[in-house]
């Protein structure tokens, strides 16, 4: 199966429109390419009360994942027929998880660790679960260690694994312990430049009225994944019509150059980075002209 990447990128910025008119559990997303998962049945089988979820899990030295779904959702397709497929995938999250699907439009009640009663649809709502697959990885006091949204490649699904299944929340960051098991693809080494792209942007605040929302791309030098947004994705006329209506800034992920973030604060790119929870390159991050972020892309534009 293809995963098309433009429909990605559009409707992440034709999400911002919605995010903006319309309450979370009002919405339902449509998909190209619509089609029917079905979810392996060593998923756990949960009346969705979370913090027995959680006890039962640590109990029997596991961590609990939520893994949020909708009907007809090619990425999670796509999750499971190429990440969960692999043995060494599926192999981790048996032995160390206790994976649970989620439906962010379903009715089935949920209790949240909050000991609040949700439906799915509430729930996700409330977790501000904007694309599916996401998945939320909990510790054993029902702490969020890590949140996937989107559609990741296996290499990164099983890096994330090895993270929190391993324990290393404590130790390391996580986008550090992904950079450091990565191996580089062939890319060339620099970012590559686009001609709406701000330059020398370096106040990110949004001023007055008039003030335009932001789209900040993260991406980083020798980075394919960056290459396929700009070769494939932001080469279309389509997506640049649309493009068009932000402010559009490229920061380098890693850089330690000083930056205003669109909330008055100075700091160097990296740790904006490591505040907003970028784990990968490419990411997209919209903030609406109030300089608030209303929605964001991570995944794999493949």
């Amino acid at each position: 199966m293809t995963i098309r990447y433009l429909p990605a990128l559009l409707g992440l910025l034709a999400a911002f429109s919605l995010h903006a008119a319309e309450p979370p559990a009002a919405r339902m997303g449509t998909y190209y390419g619509a089609k029917t998962t079905e979810y392996p049945a060593w998923f756990k089988n949960s009346f969705l009360h979370l913090k027995e979820d959680i006890d039962e899990a640590r109990a029997n030295g596991k961590r609990v994942i939520l893994m949020f779904t909708q009907d007809g959702c090619p990425y999670c397709s796509a999750l499971v027929e190429r990440n969960l497929s692999q043995r060494e995938i599926e192999s981790t999250m048996k032995e160390k998880f206790d994976v649970i699907a989620v439906n962010m439009w379903g009715d089935r009640e949920v209790v949240g660790l909050d000991g609040k009663r949700y439906t799915e649809k509430t729930y996700s709502a409330a977790q501000k679960i904007q694309f599916t697959p996401s998945l939320l990885f909990f510790d054993e006091a029902g702490k969020t260690l890590l949140r996937l949204n989107g559609y990741v490649p296996p290499a990164r699904l099983q890096a994330a694994l090895d993270w929190v299944g391993g324990r290393h929340e404590n130790k390391v960051a996580f986008r550090d312990f992904v950079a450091a098991r990565e191996v580089p693809k062939q890319a060339s080494g620099e970012m590559i430049q686009q001609d709406f792209f701000l330059k020398n942007a370096t106040d990110l605040r949004r001023r007055g009225k008039s003030a335009r929302p932001l789209a900040v791309f993260f991406e980083q030098k020798d980075c394919p994944d960056c290459e396929v947004l700009h070769r494939r994705v932001l080469a279309d006329p389509e997506t640049r019509a649309v493009i068009a209506k932000f402010d559009n800034v490229q920061l380098d992920m890693w850089s330690r150059e000083s930056i205003v973030t669109p909330q008055g604060k100075r700091m160097a790119v990296r740790d904006w980075v490591r505040q907003l929870g970028v784990n990968y390159a490419p990411g997209i991050v919209l903030f609406d002209s109030a300089g608030q972020e209303v929605i964001r892309w991570e995944s794999s534009f493949r």
